[in-house]
């Protein structure tokens, strides 16, 4: 029998200081540039996740050496030229397209084929998308059929600097390309949709060759070969994605405020929390601070009396695509209805998100009208649930399995929510939070 949760009362309204894990990005980031770094580095608040242990595992069979205590990790680097490639390594990517995506451009240079396997979930999702671009830097791919995991690459001694154009908004393809260009020599051109600039603000803290020019619609980066990383101390903030479904918990209970401590701010990441104001939400940055590029604030959320529907920007769909699943709980309360546009990306996430969305919508008693890339939500501000509800198959997402979680609590009804142990992937402690705000 797979682990599940049931949930039969609604939570009351409450006041509760919080602190969430580390940011998932920046952790995984930080591991792989760590390993490449002349010396040792230290992490504290660093997100002890599935995804975050596979890229320190991935680190350690290419010859990093990395300890974990309670919330903090040491790495002893190896340099950027120190990776140990042998036969017949496999990296395991668990469930991380973050981990998988971009260890490959790191691998560029890599003496014997390595093999990358994940998860069932990731096991479905387009690799071609940085295979393409990588390939193109001299690296040779061998995927399976249907363009996804498991596959190998073949590195290449003479890489060769390109120009590349990144159209999805994807973090992912845009870091990847960036970790290639750090082991090429010559100057390497990306032309990127607006996505999360995580590995660009790491790159320039190290002061690293790199060259980002911010335009309206796209981020021009110019990078050159690496040849040193220094240690990298770093205190990780809050993840605002993990963040989020206690926001959105707040935004839908009646009288309750919440207040989520050191959280990271970063502008390419807070299209939630625009989203949401836009709806009516009552949501405050306090202490504001810059960290080693980073923004970093409190956020205060107060629960408002109304909310109303929204017409989403494609513009904000960037910054909140990790978000939409819980943003939809909101829509379902608001006055009117809501519009969410050119969100194809979300069903290249660890489950068909957009249909999940829906579905859950739906199996509450919420009107919706799906195509394949747009969501129509016919809000209702009176909207109480009163039936059971079973939350499974759902190929083990922990944001599917987190965003049923704050539906019941905040809407009532008998759920039955599977494969509660999905949450390791990102967010272990995701359900200890929970209890505390409901004490």
């Amino acid at each position: 029998m797979r682990s599940s949760i049931n949930i039969s009362k609604k939570i009351k309204s409450f006041n509760k200081t919080i602190l969430v894990t580390g940011d998932k990005s920046i952790s995984i980031r930080w591991v792989l540039l760590s390993s490449l770094s002349n010396g040792k580095s230290r992490a504290k608040n660093l997100l002890l996740s599935e995804d975050v242990y596979a890229a320190i595992e991935a680190i350690k069979k290419l010859g990093a050496k990395a300890k974990v205590k309670k919330d903090s990790c040491e790495i002893q680097g190896v340099g950027i030229n120190g990776y140990r490639y042998k036969k017949n390594i496999v990296i395991n990517a668990r469930n991380s397209g973050t981990l998988g995506r971009l260890i490959l451009g790191l691998l560029i240079n890599s003496t014997f084929p390595i093999k990358i396997i994940g998860d069932q979930s990731l096991s479905r999702r387009d690799f071609t998308r940085v295979t393409s671009p990588l390939s193109k830097f001299g690296a040779k791919f061998k995927l399976n059929k249907n363009k996804t995991l498991p596959l190998k690459i073949f590195g290449t001694q003479k890489s060769s600097p390109i120009s590349y154009f990144e159209k999805k908004g994807s973090a992912q393809c845009k870091s990847s390309v960036m970790f290639a260009a750090m082991k090429t020599e010559g100057k390497t051109f990306i032309k990127a949709k607006k996505s999360r600039n995580h590995t660009e603000l790491l790159l320039k803290y190290l002061k690293l060759p790199i060259k980002v020019r911010s335009k309206k619609n796209f981020d021009f980066i110019e990078l050159n070969k690496v040849k040193k990383i220094s240690p990298i101390n770093y205190k990780i903030p809050s993840d605002i994605s993990s963040g989020s479904f206690f926001i959105v918990l707040a935004t839908l209970v009646k009288n309750s405020e919440l207040l989520i401590k050191n959280v990271n701010i970063n502008p390419s990441r807070i299209g939630i929390i625009t989203i949401l104001r836009k709806m009516g939400a009552k949501i405050k940055f306090e202490k504001q601070k810059i960290y080693k590029g980073e923004k970093i604030a409190n956020i205060r959320v107060k629960s408002p009396k109304k909310l109303k529907s929204i017409n989403c920007s494609t513009k904000l769909n960037s910054g909140a695509i990790d978000e939409f699943l819980v943003i939809f709980l909101v829509a379902a309360k608001a006055k009117g209805v809501s519009f969410f546009k050119n969100l194809s990306e979300l069903n290249q996430k660890e489950s068909p998100r957009l249909e999940w969305g829906s579905r859950v919508l739906n199996l509450m008693g919420v009107k919706t009208k799906t195509t394949k890339d747009s969501l129509k939500i016919y809000g209702n501000p009176n909207l109480k649930v009163d039936k059971k509800i079973i939350i499974k198959n759902y190929l083990k997402d922990h944001r599917v399995f987190m965003t049923s979680v704050i539906a019941a609590l905040a809407f009532g009804g008998k759920w039955t929510i599977h494969d509660k142990d999905s949450i390791k992937t990102s967010f272990p402690s995701f359900l200890k939070i929970i209890n505390d705000i409901k004490k």
